[in-house]
């Protein structure tokens, strides 16, 4: 990625793809901050397709961020293979680059801070799907922060340039 486009303003969904429901988050321009927005039941592809391109739309979206759920060893099995072809799927629909995040143990710190306010998770899958794809996108927003400041420049002075 160059100097140049790292210093542009960005808006991201992420996604955490599960085989029931699909997590999704946005971050605001700065890319500072993700926050969980919505959960998506699948139904069908075609269906998932419309309602994150409302999503897109109204956020304005520029890069669709997918959790891939590397095992533990960090190969990619199966669920892996099955979030690429729908996120390579996704991408072409709407339009959008694609990138990846490790998402290794995203649920699982979702279902944490889940705890910590006093709910339970078996009760809100939703609500962890949303959070899941916060941390997704936010991991992401972060290794693009570290980025920038590779490239000796300060997160707030770059990240704030219309250019």
């Amino acid at each position: 990625m160059t100097g140049e486009k790292i210093m542009e303003r960005i808006s991201a969904l992420g996604l955490d793809v599960g085989k029931k429901r699909v997590g999704v988050a946005g971050c605001d321009g700065t890319g500072l901050i993700a926050t969980g927005i919505a959960t998506i039941e699948r139904i069908s592809f075609e269906r998932d397709v419309e309602q994150l391109q409302q999503l897109v739309e109204e956020r304005q979206a520029q890069v669709l961020v997918v959790g891939l759920p590397y095992s533990m060893d960090g190969t990619l099995g199966f669920q892996a293979k099955q979030v690429q072809k729908f996120a390579e799927r996704m991408a072409e629909a709407l339009q959008l680059p694609l990138e990846y995040v490790d998402e290794r143990l995203t649920s699982y710190e979702a279902e944490e801070l889940i705890r910590e306010e006093k709910r339970s998770p078996a009760h809100n899958k939703a609500l962890i799907d949303r959070k899941a794809a916060a941390l997704i996108l936010q991991r992401w927003l972060d290794e693009r922060r570290t980025k920038l400041r590779k490239l000796s420049l300060s997160p707030s002075q770059s990240l704030m340039t219309d250019d």
